[in-house]
């Protein structure tokens, strides 16, 4: 009995606790992966956030600036007399410094509907009716209410802020554009919060608008099914990273992909004008090593802690179980055997260091020993 004891109530023990710590390593390791999804969420929230964010900053700036140049009486009056070469004179030197410094792609005039007057980017060419190309020049035009949002121009994508103008009498006398140019607006956002972009804008309306558009960006390499990547911050990254499959299937709920051993995060964010009309997207992405990393390194402590338990556990299990329930018991059992057989000269030493169970036991032993000397005596 001893024997089969011995052995199956530490191997019954061992493997319990071993059931039961690879179990709450497991709920542990489950609530750490949903911690990690958790946090990569929150970056993808923040993504959006950022993008989102910085495409209406760049609204309000081009529409601070139309706003604030359409009001100002020289050129008010300037462009009410429909002088070129006075409102060149007068807002070319200002445009330059915008465009250096500031991201300003365009600055355009328009008589009503929408005919060019003045291109301050590019002066020579004017006086070409835009009506079909620019709808949102049109719109300010008729009813006179000032408009912003992503619009593909004669050279691409921008954001544009259209503002109606007046002359100095106040009457309706044109409008002004303004357009930041994409490509600082998404190298600042690499700079700033380490993302990588690819703008990708709908071929249709890029061949039938952006008519002076380099055939550099036409080119068959950087065609993604109907659309056409426009600029990215890291190309030869970002046309792994959102594929044809992945441009065509826009999803804003964001997605990992590893590539090179590195884990990122991408978002492909859809665009459209200001009409609700779509125009392409832009694909976001970011690196996701760290948060994986985290849980790799968690998992492997998460394993050692775990046999660390078992080893340190199955040590105890079978040190008390041997050490203060089967070496007692076996003791005590042999002074018995021996008392059975009429040898009552084998007292139990040192019971004071059993345990308060088999001091009992002991206890009992030398009650019956002692008795049998009496009766022999």
């Amino acid at each position: 009995m001893n024997l089969i004891f011995g052995r199956a109530a530490p191997r019954i023990l061992i493997v319990i606790t071993v059931l039961v710590i690879v179990t709450l390593a497991f709920l542990s390791n489950r609530l750490f992966r949903n911690l990690t999804s958790a946090v990569e969420q929150n970056q993808f929230d923040l993504m959006k956030t950022i993008i989102r964010s910085s495409l209406r900053a760049a609204e309000d700036r081009a529409m601070a600036r139309a706003e604030m140049i359409a009001n100002l009486p020289s050129v008010r009056d300037i462009f009410a007399k429909r002088d070129r070469e006075r409102l060149l004179a007068e807002c070319g030197p200002m445009f330059d410094i915008q465009k250096a410094k500031y991201g300003v792609d365009q600055m355009q005039f328009h008589v009503p509907p929408a005919v060019s007057f003045l291109r301050l980017h590019a002066p020579t060419q004017h006086s070409d009716d835009l009506t079909k190309f620019r709808p949102l020049v049109v719109a300010v035009n008729t009813d006179r209410v000032a408009r912003k949002g992503l619009v593909i121009a004669r050279t691409g994508p921008a954001i544009f802020g259209v503002v109606p103008m007046t002359d100095p009498a106040g009457a309706h006398s044109g409008t002004l554009d303004v357009g930041m140019d994409f490509n600082p607006i998404l190298d600042g956002l690499k700079a700033t919060y380490q993302l990588e972009l690819a703008l990708f804008i709908a071929e249709e309306p890029l061949r039938k608008f952006a008519t002076g558009l380099s055939g550099d960006v036409l080119a068959e390499e950087n065609r993604r099914g109907k659309f056409i990547k426009f600029h990215s911050t890291h190309w030869a990254l970002m046309k792994d990273l959102a594929s044809e499959t992945d441009v065509i299937n826009v999803t804003e709920e964001g997605y990992t992909r590893e590539l090179r051993g590195v884990t990122y995060g991408v978002l492909t964010m859809p665009l459209r004008d200001p009409g609700g009309e779509p125009l392409g997207l832009l694909a976001v992405a970011k690196d996701f090593s760290a948060s994986r990393a985290a849980a790799g390194r968690s998992l492997v402590w998460q394993s050692l802690l775990a046999l660390f338990a078992i080893v340190a556990l199955a040590v105890a299990i079978i040190v008390v179980i041997r050490g203060f329930l089967l070496r007692p018991i076996q003791m005590i059992n042999e002074r018995f055997a021996s008392l059975a057989k009429g040898d009552r000269s084998c007292p139990i030493d040192q019971p004071e260091t059993l345990c308060q169970e088999m001091q009992d036991l002991a206890a009992s032993y030398e009650q019956l020993r002692t008795a049998d000397e009496k009766r022999v005596k």
